[in-house]
């Protein structure tokens, strides 16, 4: 067995971030090669991830907008605490994601994205730098939801992660459509316009103020609108006017929206 330096063992370590003793281990078992070392220690993490079987209730979603280019993703990845969930390798490891989602080739699967380039290290694919994340960690990890759109986009992510939008526009500025995205996040409109709403939810309305009279009617539709159709809500960043009003101000259309709640199936969104 090849003598292994403690400067070999210390450099590995810099590199995977794992324990002394398994960088020891894996250069032992590799002759002393740093790189043969790093593809062992990744299959041995793999092969552990495979053999866990975890809810993963936790996790973060990521957002990635390029306006100028016109495109963007949006990625929902699991892991099992919310700890694990705040990692800063975590989140790194969610951002790379998504913007290789949006600014590489596309994919329809979360496997199609994990053999595209980190973007990181030469040669190092996404799958590699899962892996290593998910080495260094110990928690399982899976990528939920995806999403990438071939147009100008705002994008936004709450603070805890839990919660993003995407806000596809025509015309305007990045900032204004991530404005926008913001109030999607914040207000959680059921439509972008009126038409788009649930025609059972107006009916019903129509239904509860008809005995009285049109202006009765017109008056809780008007209420309903305002409180969930996007277009006519009250702009969370400035009240006295309606995010319809602001887009137009900006010389912005709004075409659609996305917004996202970890862990949710669906997705809350208008077109």
């Amino acid at each position: 067995m090849a003598e292994i330096s403690a400067a070999a063992v210390k450099a590995l370590r810099e590199k995977t971030k794992l324990p002394v003793m398994k960088c020891k281990w894996a250069l032992e078992q590799t002759g002393g090669d740093e790189q043969a070392a790093i593809e062992l220690l990744r299959k041995e993490g793999a092969a552990f991830s495979q053999q866990r079987d975890r809810e993963t209730s936790s996790g973060r979603i990521a957002v990635w907008t390029d306006f100028d280019r016109g495109v963007a993703a949006m990625i929902e990845l699991r892991c099992e605490t919310d700890p694990v969930a705040k990692n800063d390798s975590f989140i790194e490891l969610a951002n790379t994601l998504a913007r290789q989602l949006a600014t590489g080739p596309g994919a329809n699967t979360p496997e199609e994205l994990l053999d595209q380039p980190s973007g990181r290290n030469p040669g190092e694919t996404l799958r590699d730098f899962f892996t290593d994340i998910n080495n260094q960690i110990r928690e399982t990890f899976r990528i939920g939801r995806m999403l990438r759109v071939q147009a100008p986009c705002g994008g936004y992510v709450h603070f805890t992660g839990k919660l993003a939008a995407l806000v596809e526009v025509e015309g305007g500025t990045e900032q204004a459509a991530r404005d926008v995205a913001i109030h999607v996040v914040g207000m959680n409109p059921e439509a972008l316009t009126p038409e788009q709403l649930p025609q059972e939810k107006v009916e019903q309305v129509r239904q509860k103020y008809a005995a009285i009279n049109e202006k009765a009617v017109a008056g809780a539709l008007k209420k309903l609108y305002r409180e969930t159709v996007l277009l006519e809500q009250p702009f969370l960043m400035d009240e006295s006017k309606t995010v319809g009003q602001f887009a137009q101000e900006q010389g912005m259309k709004i075409l659609r929206y996305v917004r996202w709640e970890l862990g949710e199936e669906g997705s809350q969104q208008g077109s």
